[in-house]
């Protein structure tokens, strides 16, 4: 599944694309979305603005519409200048937004919603995202202090529950563990609050470090490789994350990981760097 940060590229590049132009054509494969078109056509609207939360992507049009998607684990969104061949075969296709320039074009996404500012409020899942990592007003120690409102939860659980705090994925759920030298199986309950504000801190820090790469105002699609660890290498760009086995690159242990939480998701860790019981100092 894409993770926050992913969203976060694609919601930029959609609205540096498309935001302050006309819709010139919509297509779908939504029956719902489709009943919606007709009535009241996407055709002749203004793209307005697109921003992500969280693992969503918001598409707001002129007249009070708002276009909401999910790309769960196999959905994007492509963008794709007038006439460009798509990457993908039309019957992947669920969603296309057509301008003048520009054509986006959603392959294989599962969630597609148009909302009224008042249906988005009362989303259930919309409505009940915790603070988004890469959000400008995004607060480490308040996102700790939500945190520890879970103390029965492991670590590694408590960090991929959008309703505590938003955009992480497994990725950065294993590297930001390891950043803050906590024990991902660890009760959230046993961990110190200078601890938890490390967690966040990390996973703001790694998280921005993977959306300002230097696109400027550029309609960027594609940015290479999820990087953590600043290295330039692309075989040395994560700390724990798909390494099992593989030396730690602070103390040298090797690398465990194994499944975690109802959803099965592999979690990576040092034994020696992330003991199970007790603090240790952060990289």
């Amino acid at each position: 599944m894409p993770e926050g940060d992913t969203i976060f590229r694609t919601a930029r590049t959609l609205h540096r694309a498309l935001a302050g132009n006309v819709v010139t054509k919509f297509e779908t494969q939504f029956p719902s979305l489709a009943r919606v078109d007709y009535d009241t056509p996407l055709a002749g609207r203004v793209v307005e603005a697109v921003e992500s939360s969280g693992k969503w992507v918001k598409m707001h049009f002129s007249g009070g519409l708002t276009l909401l998607t999910h790309m769960l684990m196999n959905g994007s969104w492509h963008i794709y200048r007038a006439g460009e061949r798509w990457q993908r075969g039309r019957h992947q296709m669920r969603v296309a937004i057509q301008t003048k320039d520009f054509v986006a074009v959603a392959f294989q996404i599962q969630i597609a919603e148009f909302h009224t500012a008042d249906s988005l409020r009362r989303h259930r899942s919309v409505s009940r995202l915790g603070p988004d990592v890469l959000a400008e007003e995004f607060d480490a120690e308040q996102a700790a202090a939500r945190l520890a409102e879970n103390p029965e939860l492991e670590a590694g659980e408590a960090l991929l529950k959008q309703s505590i705090v938003a955009g992480m994925g497994n990725v950065y759920k294993s590297e930001v563990c390891f950043a803050a030298g906590v024990n991902p199986f660890r009760r959230v309950g046993s961990v110190g609050a200078p601890q938890l504000t490390t967690i966040m801190t990390a996973a703001r820090k790694f998280m921005l470090n993977n959306v300002d790469w230097g696109s400027g105002n550029q309609i960027v699609t594609y940015q290479g490789l999820r990087r953590t660890t600043g290295s330039s290498d692309p075989w040395d760009r994560l700390w724990v994350y798909g390494r099992t086995g593989q030396p730690c690159r602070r103390c040298g242990a090797a690398i465990l990981s194994r499944k975690q939480g109802l959803d099965a998701r592999v979690t990576f860790w040092c034994p020696n760097c992330q003991p199970e019981s007790q603090d240790s100092p952060s990289v």
